[in-house]
């Protein structure tokens, strides 16, 4: 009997350990695959630059929304995001990056990280780590050059291209590029690696059109700018130049109207454009201007009535219903969309479902968003086309100059294409020194297949 009893547990237990293995061991596609792809979302909605960080937070948060509430997703895939809230500092930047690389079933299939400073930081990390960062109109203006910067994505253009924008504006103001010689410039600059990006560029202009440049770092948060303008005020220069962004900028135009500088000679870098710099300024900022990142200036087309039908008609807003046609809210729209269309040009390739930063990356070299694919997305106009490939990952090098007319932003000039017979050569030579001081190859062409 206690022979049969022993047996009989014997084969029980062996069973059970036998089911335990078989669970143990079932293979990972039995399991319903988590549709969702994560997308973390840096923001800066407090600090001294939250006057532009918070509606370009909305703008990008609210087209993931309308993604998910219109299409379902990317081709079924749910947008999945969460904010860090890093108030501008490098340090903070860097911190939400590391808590949030590895989120979602796949991981983050890019960061935007919203700062020159933290691009700075993460291009060291983002190779290791394989994922993407989208730099839309900040960080390194030389890692346009993809076969050095395998991993950066200055989309739209970078600061490089702003200043040779509005140098050719001023020179059209003039009567013509010969006008420039004998000219004196101003830049008044964050004092930080955003702030001193277009040095180089600026510099490189005066040797060729013969303009004098003079520069003056501003400390951040630039609230204090009055001993500056004295020196601007000696100076007297004939165009000045704002590579700011939130109160910064602000400051900079209420001090230019204290002292008495034209606004009419001022202009504003992407990010130095907004209704928060010049809206409570009102008429005294009359005929300040700045370079549009992309063309882009407040106005409304088929994606912002979605965004109001699908989204805030429905409670779920990030902001106030009436911001959806603003400037920075605007360049959120384009952050978000350019995301999106990353991930659905990867899975052309790798498969509709999650995927992977290094999958997504494949996605960002090969966008070829035309004006027939920006219309189909309710963009129209409102983005210019992109197509990118494994050396250019800027894509578009297009804008326009709008300025204040004492209440709304207008445009003020045509088109203008940065140069790129003066830029690209700039850009090989600043990117081969960074790969020079770091023994980087470049890229070869298979390494551009994946």
């Amino acid at each position: 009997m206690a022979r049969h009893l022993k047996l009989a547990l014997a084969h029980v237990v062996t069973g059970i350990v036998a089911s335990a293995t078989l669970c143990l061991y079932q293979p990972a596609e039995s399991a319903p695959q988590q549709m969702e792809q994560f997308v973390p979302v840096l923001t800066y909605r407090t600090g001294p630059l939250a006057s532009i960080g918070e509606p370009w937070a909305n703008g990008m948060v609210d087209y993931y929304k309308l993604v998910n509430a219109r299409d379902g997703g990317v081709n079924g895939v749910k947008i999945q995001f969460e904010e860090c809230e890093f108030g501008y500092a490098t340090d903070r930047g860097v911190e939400c990056y590391e808590r949030l690389k590895a989120k979602g079933p796949t991981g983050a299939a890019m960061f935007s990280p919203l700062s020159t400073g933290v691009t700075f930081a993460l291009t060291e990390k983002a190779p290791q780590d394989k994922i993407p960062l989208l730099t839309m109109g900040y960080g390194r203006s030389e890692s346009v050059d993809g076969n050095v910067f395998a991993w950066n994505f200055p989309l739209l253009g970078t600061y490089w291209d702003a200043c040779d924008i509005i140098v050719k504006d001023i020179a059209r103001r003039a009567g013509g590029p010969q006008k420039l010689r004998g000219m004196k410039l101003a830049l008044l600059y964050h004092d930080s690696p955003f702030g001193k990006e277009p040095l180089l560029m600026l510099q490189e202009l005066s040797k060729i059109y013969g303009f004098h440049l003079s520069a003056f770092p501003i400390t951040p948060p630039g609230v204090e700018q009055k001993a500056i303008w004295l020196q601007v005020r000696q100076l007297h220069p004939d165009n000045l130049i704002l590579q700011s962004a939130g109160i910064m900028t602000s400051t900079a135009i209420r001090d230019a109207v204290s002292t008495g500088y034209p606004r009419e000679k001022m202009y504003g870098i992407w990010y130095a454009g907004s209704e928060s710099d010049v809206s409570a300024i009102g008429a005294d900022a009359k005929g300040y201007s700045a370079v549009t990142l992309a063309g882009n200036t407040a106005g409304r087309f088929k994606v912002h009535d979605d965004i109001v039908k699908y989204v805030y008609d429905k409670g779920q807003g990030s902001g106030k219903k009436e911001d959806v046609g603003t400037t920075m809210y605007a360049r959120g729209l384009m952050n978000g969309m350019l995301t999106v269309e990353a991930i659905r040009r990867a899975q052309a390739r790798y498969g509709k479902k999650p995927l992977t930063g290094l999958q997504v990356r494949w996605g960002l070299e090969n966008l070829a968003l035309d004006q027939k694919a920006l219309d189909a997305i309710g963009f129209g106009q409102f983005v210019q086309p992109i197509s990118t490939s494994c050396a250019d990952h800027e894509g578009s090098r297009s804008s326009r100059i709008h300025t204040w007319d004492g209440t709304a932003w207008k445009y003020s000039s045509d088109w203008y294409e940065a140069d790129m017979q003066l830029i690209k050569p700039m850009v090989r030579s600043a990117a081969d020194k960074y790969a020079a001081e770091r023994s980087l190859p470049r890229r070869s062409a298979i390494d551009c297949q994946f």
